[in-house]
């Protein structure tokens, strides 16, 4: 037994160092063996070995040499592009949204289509045609991706090998809809609750990024939170942390309220317009029309999107009292409103103990599928490195 250990522990120590310099060269950019050795605190041969295995794997390449120090031109090493490429897709209720990223992080293209469909094989018709595309145009193939991450509503349900908790995207929950995918994309695929892949990317790119803990709360068709403690998304035991839908704020006993959660029912967007109506408005009302109106000084308005403040407050006043998050980031289209963050914050301090920072995300449109891509990275380097580095290592 002994003897079999040893004889493993040289080629798994040889891999950890590989995945050890690509983390620094992913994080820090072009560098040089002497910069790696210094980062990493491995000797120079080690380093120059584990760098060759890298290289002749096909993950790393020379970027060029360091000029105008002192001492020997350096040859500086970067990622290859080209190693593999991430594709991030975001099935939402009105539009499917998607992009490719090479393993360096550069974004090769991206799209957006409004769903026509009205069945669950329309909707994965339309969403392989996006994703087909988006590869075709970054120069690869979806079979060639390396790693596939979709947000879509809702958790994993083990127990009906589905997707549950889906809110407003009808039969989305049905097992069908998740076969359909893991057969269109495949074993590399992987899914993310979309409100939790938005976290990820303003964890990654937005007002996230020097925080221990935060709370980004989506408000728009659908309601939803990620959770980031401790610097990482927290899920929670069956997947259901920031499933804020299903706090009981409302007193609806309607079927809407019942299948999407009470929250969910009067805060998004169906609700502000049911509200608006019985406040008397009507016409073409919407809840991008209800907040204009509002802006413009209709009291009817101004009263809906009040009471719309004070429920998203509230379900922020529970997370506070929880988990108390030191930022709390609104996103959505009604959490971007103009003006909503402002409401919120001043109904938030009249229930909580403590006042969390409160911010309007600058992120986009595209903030599920950044935060797919931001996932995929991590997990293709993580497949990758399992892979050809260990044969490398040998």
């Amino acid at each position: 037994m002994t003897t079999e250990l040893s004889a493993a522990r040289p080629p798994l120590i040889r891999a950890m160092n590989e995945q050890l310099l690509l983390g620094h060269i992913r994080v820090s950019g072009p560098c040089s063996r002497a910069d790696l050795a210094r980062i990493s605190g491995l000797s120079k041969p080690t380093v120059s070995l584990a760098l060759a295995n890298v290289e002749r794997a096909g993950l790393v390449r020379i970027a060029g040499q360091r000029t105008g120090v002192p001492g020997r031109t350096a040859q500086l090493y970067e990622v290859r592009p080209e190693a593999g490429f991430v594709l991030g897709l975001d099935i939402g209720l009105k539009y499917l949204r998607g992009a490719v990223a090479d393993l360096a992080g550069a974004v090769r293209t991206r799209d957006s289509r409004k769903v026509t469909a009205t069945s669950v094989r329309g909707r994965l018709a339309e969403l392989v045609e996006l994703a087909d595309d988006l590869c075709a145009r970054a120069g690869t193939s979806r079979q060639a991706v390396t790693q596939t991450v979709i947000g879509t509503p809702g958790v994993y349900d083990p127990k009906r090998n589905a997707i549950a908790l889906t809110g407003g995207l009808a039969g989305w929950d049905r097992p069908a809809a998740l076969a359909g995918l893991r057969e269109a994309f495949g074993p590399s695929v992987a899914l993310e609750n979309d409100v939790d892949a938005a976290a990820l990317a303003e964890r990654t790119h937005g007002y996230g990024r020097d925080r221990e803990s935060f709370a980004f709360v989506h408000v728009g068709t659908g309601i939803g939170m990620g959770l980031v403690l401790g610097g990482r998304l927290h899920r929670g035991v069956h997947g259901v942390a920031g499933e804020i839908a299903f706090m009981p704020l409302s007193d609806s006993e309607s079927s809407e309220a019942k299948r999407r959660g009470p929250l969910e029912a009067a805060a998004a967007a169906s609700g502000i317009v049911r509200a608006a109506r019985n406040a008397g408005m009507r016409g073409a009302v919407s809840a991008r029309s209800v907040f204009a109106a509002a802006a413009r000084g209709d009291e009817r308005a101004a009263a809906v999107v009040a009471a719309e403040a004070r429920l998203v407050a509230s379900a922020v006043c529970c997370v506070v009292t929880v988990v108390d998050p030191e930022l709390i980031v609104l996103g959505g289209g009604i959490g971007q409103a103009p003006g909503f963050a402002s409401a919120v914050t001043t109904a938030l301090s009249t229930m909580t103990p403590v006042l969390p920072e409160v911010k309007v995300s600058a992120l986009g449109s595209d903030v599920v599928v950044d935060g797919c891509l931001a996932e995929g990275a991590s997990l293709a380097w993580n497949q990758l490195t399992s892979g050809p580095l260990g044969h490398a290592a040998q």
